[in-house]
């Protein structure tokens, strides 16, 4: 079971858009190529939780040669 006072769902930003909720990080994963290609300066950036630890981590999602890439990543 998890402890809901650190484990949330993940939630997407992109440029000029309302944040998004997703149920789990693979889901993000899967749609991250339509998520880059609908933003407007091809980031996106993405805070969650992580198994057994407190705080938030934040990834930032670029395009690289046509693939979806963390180029930043880190605690907040």
């Amino acid at each position: 079971m998890a402890n809901h006072m650190t484990q949330w769902k993940p939630q997407v930003r992109i440029t000029g858009q309302k944040s998004q909720r997703f149920d789990t990080y693979s889901e993000i994963k899967r749609n991250m190529k339509k998520l880059l290609e609908s933003s407007p300066d091809n980031e996106v950036s993405l805070s969650r939780s992580r198994r057994g630890e407190w705080g938030e981590w934040f990834e930032i999602w670029n395009m690289v040669n046509g693939k979806p890439v963390i180029t930043c990543q880190g605690w907040m």
